[in-house]
């Protein structure tokens, strides 16, 4: 099924899913201390909403989860602010021309850090778009270095994984890149004492309790992606799904097409 989107043809019957699935077993990947999802039927006295069990008709779920620590999310600027901001009421739209590049972080002291420098020349050099001169890339999706495809079921806590720089989140802001992807738990260093730097620098969130005018409402970071080897850089169609959560984050699924 071919479609045109932002005048680019693609073929809807070919989707790239580049989001983990959430799952209650310890394949699942966890960031920020926090255990496994939890997905479990329904209990009433002697009733179990689970059709196996020969209790119930139907499977019946509760599902327990942390959206920023349980696998792929999307979120807005709600995220680190004093004041409420629902990524449901943030992200309106959900088609975007966006770019795949792929960074080895760099060792700076004991950290693994994507640096500016890097974003840069890897953006400058990644493909073009055949026969297209003025074209504006929205969304930016970052693959990391080594790609193994543990990332899927990892357990980040507490093993200080790579990040992204201050400067780089700023390039990345001035570049006009509304919706940053990132196959990391964040993109921020997991202990900073608080301070966020790369995700204020994006959203451009000068101060978190009386939020500036110029902060950008409708840009949204997306973390924990998986990019398969097999997914090469250059351009795509990205279809970044959410969950209607009225919550700062929701568990997300981003689509790639080929141009």
């Amino acid at each position: 099924m071919l479609a045109k989107i932002n005048n680019f043809e693609i073929d809807l019957s070919i989707p790239i899913d580049i989001s983990i699935p959430l799952t209650n077993t310890d394949e699942n990947p966890i960031a920020w201390y926090i255990e496994k999802p939890v997905i479990e039927p329904v209990v009433f006295g002697e009733w179990i909403g689970k059709v196996s069990e020969g209790k119930s008709s139907t499977n019946f779920n509760n599902i327990f989860f942390n959206p920023h620590g349980h696998g792929t999310h999307t979120e807005c600027l709600g995220h680190i602010t004093n004041d409420f901001y629902s990524i449901n009421q943030c992200l309106k739209q959900f088609f975007f021309f966006a770019k795949l590049i792929t960074i080895e972080p760099e060792k700076v002291g004991d950290d693994l850090v994507i640096t500016k420098s890097q974003v840069e020349k890897a953006m400058r050099t990644s493909p073009k778009v055949s026969g297209s001169l003025n074209v504006t890339t929205e969304a930016l999706i970052i693959r990391t270095l080594p790609n193994q495809k543990d990332k899927k079921s990892r357990k980040y806590s507490n093993t200080n994984p790579p990040y992204l720089s201050e400067e780089a989140a700023i390039f990345i802001r001035e570049s006009e890149i509304q919706h940053l992807l990132i196959d990391l738990p964040s993109v921020d260093k997991e202990h900073d004492e608080g301070k966020l730097l790369a995700h204020k620098a994006f959203w451009n969130v000068k101060d978190t309790l009386n939020l500036n005018s110029d902060a950008r409402l409708n840009a949204t970071i997306t973390e924990m992606i998986f990019v398969s080897d097999e997914i090469q850089d250059g351009n795509y169609i990205l279809n970044l799904q959410i969950t209607s959560f009225e919550n700062d984050a929701s568990p997300s699924k981003p689509i790639l097409y080929k141009i």
